[in-house]
């Protein structure tokens, strides 16, 4: 962290009341160049139809004009291009905002800015659009809890159209109870109400914040830091019989009970509590769920084989045993994920048939590096072996429709594979490591 936003961070640490009323002299034309730099070249442009090249190239065209805007509260937020992209096995899709790119640097470095404060505040629950912290820390987090702390049932949440039911009134509310310059303010509000173009239409923006700005996740983490962060760190823990733990990944999180009792009162309040702030559960993805060291010997009480599972972040938790026959959380790609990749897989296959094997062979490990990367945990081998095998079958059928002298046949394959080196499975990350990663 820079000279400037560490003092901020240290008045912040030094006094959780303190209300910062000079702040914008920290978006300089030097941060905004830095964060700009940060920005693929092949990130799409926004309404403006500026790239980034051009952007780059038009730097000290538009950085003073932008930085004097915010300094007499005149910015006017560019209108943000609306795109939709596929959910994972449902029709419907989700959409996401494309600020234009120089809005898009400015943000970045406004979020920086906020960041150095609201970092001091915010709890060791919250894992999503922080530094230092990402879904690895989360699922490290969940498995120390569930395999070390006294945890007998777990709900499994998730928020309905979170980004697009943020109530305006109630984030400026909570910006206010640290930031107090009337510049940065302005500036927040001129991206809440950005407007959104779609389809050649622009449509005001009333609530919400579109998903895919920089600021956009400092908000939403924000206003869940209050409605349930501290919430649940204040009113809810001291209040439960047994013990009680939140873990949350931006609008995904998990709540973890010692006792049912508990974890059905809780989830009472919760919905009463969310509705205050414009929030609602998704029942879809919200379940409540006997899981931890003395599930198994429930479930068959209860007319189960085996204990339930949840999910979080992609990955399905399990209980199992390990080698001693001690309680352990087992965890594997949840399958909507597994079916994901290898639809992703089995595409770029179609779109790379006539190419360069040394070309398809570049494609194919740039997507299973990025698989292995995110799911190669402890324990899940199997799940990312699952995905190679689909890769050597459908790579092979692909090289056999093409090839002139028929079928390729095995051998001539793996020659092919070891030639040009196809990304066999590999673990990122150690049960060592998974467990360092925790924060408790």
């Amino acid at each position: 962290m820079e000279t400037g936003l560490e003092q901020i961070a240290e008045k912040a640490r030094g006094d959780a009341k303190l209300q910062f009323t000079s702040l914008a002299h920290h978006i300089t034309r030097e941060r905004v160049w830095k964060n700009l730099q940060q920005i693929p070249y092949n990130s799409a442009p926004g309404t403006d139809g500026q790239s980034v090249t051009e952007a780059k190239e038009n730097f000290e065209v538009w950085i003073e004009p932008m930085l004097q805007s915010i300094h007499r509260r005149g910015y006017k937020a560019p209108s943000i291009r609306r795109v939709y992209i596929p959910k994972p096995g449902k029709q419907e899709k989700r959409p996401l905002g494309v600020p234009c790119v120089s809005d898009r640097a400015l943000q970045r470095t406004t979020s920086q800015v906020l960041s150095a404060i609201y970092e001091q505040d915010f709890l060791d629950c919250s894992f999503g659009g922080r530094p230092g912290r990402g879904a690895h820390n989360a699922v490290a987090t969940l498995n120390e809890i569930i395999a070390g702390r006294k945890v007998g049932w777990v709900l499994e949440a998730d928020l309905k159209n979170f980004f697009g039911s943020l109530d305006h009134e109630w984030v400026m509310r909570f910006v206010e109870h640290r930031v107090g310059d009337p510049r940065v303010l302005n500036l927040i509000k001129r991206w809440l109400k950005a407007c959104i173009l779609e389809e050649g239409v622009v449509h005001p923006s009333e609530e919400g914040t579109p998903q895919g700005g920089s600021i956009s996740v400092l908000l939403s983490n924000l206003y869940l830091h209050y409605v349930l962060d501290l919430w649940f760190e204040k009113a809810i823990k001291p209040r439960m019989e047994g013990e009680a733990y939140l873990v949350r990944y931006l609008d995904d999180f998990v709540v973890c009970f010692q006792y049912r009792s508990d974890a059905v009162r809780f989830q009472e309040v919760l919905s009463k509590r969310l509705q205050k702030f414009a929030l609602t559960l998704e029942p879809s993805k919200t379940k409540l769920v006997e899981f931890g060291r003395f599930a198994q010997k429930y479930a068959g009480k209860r007319g189960r084989k085996r204990p339930e599972t949840l999910k979080f972040l992609g990955f399905t938790f399990y209980c199992t045993r390990n080698l001693k026959g001690n309680f352990k959380v087992g965890m594997r790609t949840e399958h909507t994920r597994v079916h994901r990749s290898m639809q992703r897989l089995s595409d770029l296959m179609r779109r790379m048939m006539h190419l360069p094997i040394q070309e398809q062979v570049k494609n194919l490990n740039s997507v299973l590096r990025g698989h292995y990367a995110y799911f190669g945990i402890a324990g899940n081998f199997m799940g990312i072996s699952r995905i190679y095998r689909c890769v050597e079958r459908c790579w092979k059928k692909m090289l056999s429709s093409r090839s002139q002298k028929g079928q390729v046949t095995w051998e001539t394959y793996h020659g092919l594979k070891t030639r040009f080196g196809l990304l066999r499975p590999k673990l990122s990350v150690s049960y060592a490591k998974l467990q360092g990663l925790a924060i408790l």
